[in-house]
């Protein structure tokens, strides 16, 4: 596996996403950066924007297994997790997996169940593994989550704590569409769901190997240097309570390791750390109480320091 084999099947895995999906091509890209870092995703916007439609796509163009979790208040972590029952015909007790062992989980409307719940998801998320009576089992490799919440109907719904909210490698909004875009799409699904016509790409052994590859991308010292300096001015921010912990450097060196890759280069530029800055850093920074706790107010204090920081010049090849 080569920088422009996984030139080609993003392009590919792209193509076949851009027939449900119209006019989100960046967040496309976003979507295709997480799972080539082998990050999750968390698709934060009003009903009917396409969240869950974008999520179903991607696990056609991928060949593994799919499962969706519909979130409510009454559910439970053995539902996600799974469960040891008794069964009399072998004398034992025996596990039953629940729906976290697959490829692509879909976690729908995630902030409509329990902290507990919530919570069962965090060893999956960061140690692909789970933990039931004692007993820890590893998660199919890959293992990626796609996330979504309703930031508007907040009746019943349980905000994610900000532990949850940093295993997201990004957080994006889908947005509605232009006018022609959405023209488009009511002219693809007037006689036809064009997702029944989306094929795969793309196999799990494929996906393993991209994602082990995505790890030799060039990073330069003085593109980490930026990265690090970055990060530090969250930390310093007069706005912001919690800047971005360790774990948000390595995500964000990740994710541009990734965007390198999908855009056919071996190594990154400064560009690519601009450009996923926001979408990686924003939903990790807790404000101060004078700030409200909008996800548009930390984008837009993390583009401010992104004019503020130092762009580093060099020659970003080995």
């Amino acid at each position: 596996m080569n920088i422009e084999q996984i030139q080609t099947i993003s392009r590919s895995i792209k193509s076949g996403i851009e027939k449900v999906i119209i006019g989100k091509s960046e967040n496309i890209d976003f979507i295709l950066t997480a799972i080539f870092s082998g990050g999750h995703i968390l698709l934060e916007d009003v009903p009917g924007t396409g969240k869950t439609m974008l999520a179903k796509s991607l696990a056609r163009c991928v060949d593994g297994k799919f499962a969706r979790i519909q979130f409510t208040p009454d559910l439970l972590p053995s539902d996600i997790t799974g469960i040891n029952f008794y069964d009399r015909a072998q004398n034992a007790f025996i596990f039953r997996p629940g729906p976290v062992f697959t490829n692509i989980l879909l976690a729908d409307e995630i902030n409509r169940a329990t902290p507990r719940t919530q919570s069962s998801l965090l060893e999956a998320m960061e140690e692909k593994q789970v933990t039931v009576d004692g007993e820890t089992r590893t998660l199919p490799h890959p293992f990626f989550v796609i996330a979504t919440q309703n930031p508007v109907e907040t009746a019943g719904t349980f905000p994610l704590p900000e532990a949850q909210l940093d295993r997201f490698l990004m957080k994006i909004s889908m947005g509605l569409p232009e006018f022609g875009d959405e023209m488009t799409i009511l002219e693809n699904f007037m006689n036809q769901n064009p997702l029944e016509d989306v094929e795969s790409m793309c196999t799990t052994e494929t996906l393993a190997q991209i994602i082990a590859q995505v790890r030799t991308v060039y990073v330069h010292p003085s593109i980490r240097e930026y990265i690090l300096h970055l990060v530090e001015q969250t930390r310093r921010h007069t706005k912001i309570a919690l800047g971005v912990s360790p774990r948000g450097s390595l995500a964000l060196m990740k994710a541009i390791q990734a965007y390198a890759a999908i855009n056919g280069r071996d190594y990154a530029v400064p560009e690519d750390v601009k450009h996923l800055a926001v979408p990686v850093l924003a939903h990790r920074l807790m404000l101060s109480h004078s700030m409200t706790s909008s996800g548009s107010a930390a984008a837009d204090i993390v583009r401010e320091l992104l004019d503020t920081v130092t762009v580093p010049t060099e020659e970003w090849k080995k």
